[in-house]
């Protein structure tokens, strides 16, 4: 006997008839073919069965005449009922023999109509019939939903913004597509193993090294104990896929109960794939992000000065993984017994962004060893880009301080107002000016002293801006948290970096640069 029909003969067909001597020999017809069967007498007694029994019965053939109700109805009720599921239904009748009762019975669900005298093979081949067709249907069924799941699940993985919300979209859908247990597992730009697993996934870290994976995609069965990383239900196996793209990058992996699988494993191998395609972008984009943030680093100042009479202090972040490197930059300098403090911001977020923070910060501190004042200075670096770049603006604030009298002069270019606290209220300190850039009137320096224990706190906007707020929402929370200035400044533009800009990836880069007055 074929495979197939061996696979049908193994279902469980429910025998409905009021007939004990119809009953009895339709259910000897079909268990002889190998079918299990089970037996009702009445359509309420059919029905109360399938509820109670939902899952656990494939075909029901069902007499037409029934004491309590037609079997028109029963077969309705059971296409009909969400609990018992559209089971298919081979109708018998020994009664309703003309065109309009069998129209009716396959108008209200029958799947086919029998009528006696049945001969055992033609019952017994109608039966297996109407169950291939209900399987393929099935079938069919499936892997439509789990392709519509898997286009979901592969749009969600391509809009993750790191690897770890990559891997728990991954394993999410998976779970959505094949049910159960699942695990994602990839390794990281640094090489580090990454998974997302469980019931519902979550992230962890996990040694998996399996180096021998070639390039291109394969499905296999592996035993539970190799995937520790996840219980597994008893008896159950792991179709584990495997996708590579190239071969100087390890494999990604998906793992997901074996029962859950259909022959081919097309869904799975095309998750896989989606996944490792994902990852390697993700995995690109980290490499050449973490490589920008690396050269903006050198770019910046590493080492504060030692300055009698001055305590300084400064902290930078980069923006977070999912945004390119900025142009942030600050510069801490003494220049003839004066302190050169600069902070400022060219637009864009770029590697460009950052090359043109670097000339910047250059032009800044040669203008200064020339000696001018800090409006000088503003002017003549607003000339220097209005003639090498004139694509390009920025913001800055410039002061030089004498560190023994507290005298200051101050000049911007469109940058957010320093904050001086320590010297009675806290206040902006409002030196109004024009963005580099831009060919417009200056004004002149701010000129103020700076009080012995005054701290100055200067900083970039990724501190106070947010998309969904209004600056000042921003600024009015930076004076609230600067009312108090910690004794270590460290430690004050740590809490303001964590109060401020929050524990999230931010959207732009920090810079905060705090000096206090001894």
């Amino acid at each position: 006997m074929p495979a197939a029909t061996t696979a049908v003969n193994s279902a469980a067909i429910l025998v409905v008839d009021d007939s004990a001597t119809k009953r009895y020999l339709l259910v000897s017809w079909l268990s002889r073919a190998g079918f299990e069967v089970r037996e009702a007498e009445s359509g309420g007694a059919a029905l109360e069965y399938l509820a109670a029994h939902a899952g656990e019965v494939d075909l029901v053939v069902l007499d037409v005449k029934l004491p309590d109700m037609s079997g028109f109805e029963v077969c309705e009720r059971i296409k009909t009922d969400p609990v018992i599921g559209a089971l298919p239904v081979v109708h018998v009748s020994a009664h309703a023999v003309d065109v309009v009762d069998r129209t009716q019975g396959l108008n209200r669900g029958a799947d086919a109509y029998l009528v006696e005298p049945i001969e055992p093979d033609e019952l017994i081949a109608t039966a297996q019939a109407v169950l291939r067709y209900y399987r393929a249907r099935q079938r069919a069924e499936s892997l439509a939903e789990r392709m519509v799941r898997l286009a979901e699940t592969t749009l969600a993985i391509n809009s993750a913004s790191t690897l770890s919300a990559l891997l728990s979209a991954a394993a999410d859908g998976a779970h959505r597509i094949f049910g159960g247990p699942v695990v994602v597992l990839a390794e990281t730009s640094e090489g580090e193993c990454l998974a997302a697993a469980g019931d519902p996934p979550t992230m962890r870290a996990w040694s998996f090294h399996e180096r021998d994976v070639a390039v291109g995609s394969l499905v296999r069965t592996d035993d539970p104990a190799a995937w520790d990383v996840v219980d597994w239900p008893d008896g159950e196996t792991v179709a584990v896929a495997a996708a590579r793209l190239r071969p100087d990058r390890p494999a990604v992996f998906v793992g997901v109960p074996g029962s859950s699988q259909t022959p081919g494993f097309p869904v799975l191998r095309q998750l896989a794939q989606a996944v490792a395609a994902a990852v390697e972008a993700q995995r690109s984009y980290d490499e050449e992000h973490r490589i920008a943030v690396t050269l903006q680093r050198s770019l910046l100042q590493s080492r504060l000065p030692d300055v009698p009479g001055m305590h300084l202090a400064m902290r930078y972040e980069p923006a977070g993984a999912q945004t390119e490197v900025g142009g942030d930059f600050y510069e801490l300098t003494m220049l003839d017994g004066r302190l050169l403090v600069a902070i400022g911001d060219v637009a864009g977020h770029s590697l460009h962004a950052a090359t043109v923070m670097a000339e910047l910060r250059h032009a800044v501190r040669a203008y200064a060893v020339e000696g001018h004042p800090p409006g000088a200075v503003i002017r003549l670096v607003n000339r220097f880009m209005r003639t090498v770049l004139p694509e390009e603006s920025a913001t800055l604030c410039l002061l030089a301080i004498d560190p023994g009298s507290g005298s200051v002069r101050m000049a911007s270019a469109g940058h957010l107002p320093p904050l001086l606290s320590g010297a009675g209220p806290v206040r902006f300190l409002q030196a109004r000016g024009p963005l580099l850039g831009i060919n417009a009137e200056r004004p002149d320096d701010l000129e103020f002293v700076l009080p012995r224990g005054g701290t100055l706190v200067l900083y970039t906007d990724g501190l106070v801006e947010r998309r969904d707020a209004d600056i000042d929402v921003g600024l009015d929370a930076l004076a609230k948290n600067a009312e108090r200035v910690d004794g270590d400044l460290d430690d004050f533009c740590q809490r303001l970096l964590v109060r401020l800009a929050g524990t999230e990836q931010q959207a732009d880069d920090v810079a905060i640069v705090a000096l206090r007055r001894a």
